[in-house]
């Protein structure tokens, strides 16, 4: 026997969360599997923390389309439901002439993507609002910034809650298949059981596409596979030298090494970018210190290693991978032809930004299935 129920979220991540809450809000009954016993604690709770202001991402992809506005929503969202976060700054520093080239085209980038706010400025601007900062130029954004995860995912959480929505907690999805008239799961834990869902969205990060490949009917020519880009990080034990974050330029593949802080004021390097072949990996190598020392001092040439310690680390669950740029993948039924499935595929950086955003954009999917 199989309970029925109106709407299943696979994953309760940051994305899986905010998805859950539009679709509740909308109307509809959801139920969240989750696999482990907390939400939050995969890509959600290991990242930056930082709001991105939208800068780099190519102007014809999902990344750069839900960037501004989920970053614009978030900010409401935090202020709204009293989640702590602050509205810092960042600095995109440039050292050398071709660096300093760089920023033009980067300033156009961002403007094609809607970031109106940006400002360049040299290196002597740069260096008296951070004294402690060495560049020859900067882009100066001020709508990025920085907030707690973990009473982002609480605070969305409380609205699926309020509007009738339940999160299920150790409660994996092991294997399902695709029906006539909707998509029957097996859902393993302490209590096993079928649910036959009218509405399945997966957003189930790391495991999406294990997960997609588990439920049979879903063409296995439509599931991408996933690449693991596994960042590691180091904190700061000394007082915190910047009150803004430092990025240097960003790659396609990467934002480099940069400085961050949590609201806390414990400053951090990272991430850097290995890929991996396991994504349950998070052990940090304290042997990467002095590289990332040396990325560092860059732009921070007083940085004392010794006091660079080991953190903590993440791993994206990415569409492409070493040196080619990735995007959102929202999988629906005009692409794998299942009519009660949406697949959220490679929702990596800036997927905490863009959660809201991400969400709205997979409701007006649903709407339309």
């Amino acid at each position: 026997m199989s309970d029925r129920v109106d709407a299943v979220v696979i994953g309760a991540g940051v994305i899986g969360l905010a998805t859950a809450r539009a679709l509740a809000q909308a109307g509809r009954d959801v139920i969240i599997l989750e696999k482990n016993n907390a939400f939050g604690e995969e890509t959600s709770s290991r990242n930056s923390e930082v709001i991105h202001a939208g800068i780099q991402y190519k102007p014809v992809g999902m990344r750069a389309r839900l960037a501004v506005p989920g970053r614009d929503a978030l900010y409401e969202f935090c202020r709204s439901h009293h989640v702590n976060h602050r509205r810092c700054g960042k600095l995109l520093v440039a050292i050398g002439e071709k660096e300093v080239a760089g920023l033009l085209p980067l300033k156009a980038n961002a403007e094609r993507n809607g970031v109106d706010d940006l400002e360049i400025i040299d290196g002597h601007a740069a260096q008296k609002l951070e004294p402690g900062l060495a560049c020859d130029a900067a882009i100066r954004s001020p709508s990025s910034g920085i907030v707690d995860s973990h009473g982002l995912m609480l605070a969305l959480l409380g609205d699926i809650e309020d509007a009738g929505g339940v999160l299920a907690l150790a409660a994996p999805v092991t294997s399902g298949r695709v029906l006539t008239n909707g998509i029957e799961l097996s859902v393993g834990g302490k209590e096993p059981m079928n649910l036959t869902a009218d509405l399945v969205i997966n957003c189930a990060g790391l495991w999406s596409d294990r997960v997609a490949r588990s439920i049979a009917g879903i063409p296995d020519k439509t599931i991408p596979t996933l690449h693991y880009g596994k960042g590691q990080y180091f904190t700061y034990s000394g007082k915190a030298p910047f009150s803004r974050l430092i990025y240097p330029l960003p790659s396609p593949a990467s934002q480099g090494v940069h400085y961050t802080c949590d609201l806390g004021g414990q400053g951090k390097l990272g991430p850097d970018i290995s890929f991996v072949d396991s994504n349950t990996n998070y052990d940090v190598d304290p042997d990467r210190r002095d590289s990332f020392a040396a990325a560092a001092r860059r732009f921070w040439p007083d940085l004392d290693a010794t006091k660079l310690q080991p953190g903590y680390a993440g791993i994206r669950p990415k569409l492409k991978g070493p040196g080619e740029e990735g995007d959102f993948l929202f999988s629906d039924p005009s692409q794998h032809g299942v009519a009660n499935y949406l697949g959220l595929y490679g929702i990596e950086s800036p997927g905490l930004t863009t959660c809201l955003a991400v969400a709205d954009h997979a409701l007006s999917i649903v709407k339309q299935m």
